[in-house]
């Protein structure tokens, strides 16, 4: 009789939240539990600064104007943060619903893309300078 009851309370409690695990997923996923609409966005947009600022450290460190750290590192690591961020950006989205001015973050996920690129091509650019520096210099001989 006590197994019965306990097997009748969660059912009871099943019924009290009023949502399964699959639907509570379900609103997890479109940004009901989680935040609104514009937290993915908002982590595309955070993502593709963070790119911007190590692709510009990296291109200071291998113009010479940084001395502290790696250029090929910190190239390397843009191009991963940037490519990462332009990522979240399009699956924002492509997940998205309704058009800009909905509140649903569309606006800050389309700006984020360039934002990751750009991290990408300041990583490029700076493993591509860094490169450079290392070959040694050809001088003609007259």
């Amino acid at each position: 009789m006590l197994k019965t009851h306990r097997t009748s309370q969660s059912a009871t409690e099943k019924e009290e939240s009023g949502m399964s695990a699959s639907a509570a997923l379900m609103v997890a996923a479109e940004g009901g539990i989680i935040g609104d609409g514009r937290t993915g966005a908002n982590l595309a947009l955070g993502v593709g600064l963070l790119g911007l600022a190590i692709g510009w450290l990296a291109l200071a460190r291998a113009g010479g104007r940084i001395s502290i750290g790696n250029a090929r590192t910190g190239g390397m690591s843009a191009i991963a943060v940037g490519l990462a961020g332009t990522a979240l950006a399009v699956l924002h989205l492509a997940t998205s619903s309704g058009g800009p001015g909905t509140g649903n973050g569309l606006v800050g996920a389309i700006v984020a893309v360039p934002l990751g690129l750009g991290a990408a091509l300041l990583g490029r650019r700076a493993l591509t300078r860094s490169r450079g520096a290392d070959r040694p210099i050809d001088r003609m001989t007259v």
